[in-house]
């Protein structure tokens, strides 16, 4: 566990796995999580890869910024931490907002990469129905209570087959108690940062990366035909749907997640 000074701020990050003659798996997490959403992934891994999973800017153990939310940003502070953690291309692995910040580096510095996995995340801006529901969320957590938010929010974060299994709910009022230690006065930046994004779809065309597409079949966040439409652009990639999976996979299904990102490693 190890912070690195990028440019304004510090970042908080796992360095895991042996370093010496193996590559490199960079793990970026969605909003509201932090690397701990991989934790699975770095488990089944680490024996193979160097695995690097770090906390974006005001989320997880990264301190607050007053700026720097917007995904151009974002996409700036990753390229140094890789470019000052890893000699050469990485192999990368971003869960929603996370393949925001993968494609970006895939269209705009492909150099950096060996191959790219998205999971659970979209080419599209935001759609605008979604945003006034995400703001009154936020503002509920911020001015009342974020203990408020807990429900919805899972509800958009999990599927209803995780959440109403009775097999999981320890693992599910775990991540609900995530939710709760939030700080209510910072994270609704990172929020707008993405609500905000300015869609790349007509873009990632420009993708020649080699692609993993990940998603599960009750995702309600990014919903599965929004990863079908990104798998018909983006040349040679690969599409995996994880059944009784909503918008955290990595959590949800971990099995059937680690399998198909070895699979679609050792494939390359």
């Amino acid at each position: 566990m190890s912070t690195i000074k990028i440019r304004d701020t510090e970042i908080f990050y796992r360095d895991t796995g042996e370093v010496t003659g193996k590559e490199t798996i960079v793990f970026a997490h969605g909003l509201l999580w932090d690397n701990e959403v991989f934790a699975p992934q770095v488990d089944f891994l680490e024996s193979q890869y160097r695995c690097i999973a770090f906390d974006f800017r005001g989320q997880g153990k990264s301190p607050a910024t007053k700026s720097g939310y917007d995904m151009e940003s974002l996409t700036e502070d990753t390229i140094e931490l890789i470019s000052k953690l890893v000699e050469g291309p990485v192999h990368f692995l971003g869960l929603s907002m996370g393949g925001f910040i993968g494609m970006r580096i895939a269209i705009n510095r492909p150099e950096m990469l060996k191959s790219l996995m998205l999971q659970e995340t979209t080419a599209d801006p935001e759609p605008e129905e979604n945003k006034p529901k995400y703001l009154k969320l936020c503002f509920v957590a911020k001015w009342i209570s974020i203990s408020l938010i807990i429900e919805k929010t899972m509800a958009i974060m999990f599927s209803q087959s995780f959440l109403k299994d009775p097999k999981k709910i320890e693992l599910k009022n775990e991540w609900a108690g995530r939710l709760k230690k939030l700080n209510r006065w910072t994270f609704t930046r990172a929020v707008r940062g993405v609500i905000e994004r300015n869609g790349i779809y007509q873009l990632i065309d420009q993708i020649t990366t080699p692609t993993l597409i990940i998603v599960g079949d009750e995702d309600i966040a990014t919903v599965p035909e929004k990863s079908q439409r990104m798998h018909q652009v983006i040349k040679n990639s690969k599409l995996c749907i994880v059944e009784k999976a909503g918008h955290t996979s990595s959590i949800e299904q971990p099995e059937a997640v680690n399998q198909a990102v070895s699979g679609f490693l050792q494939a390359l």
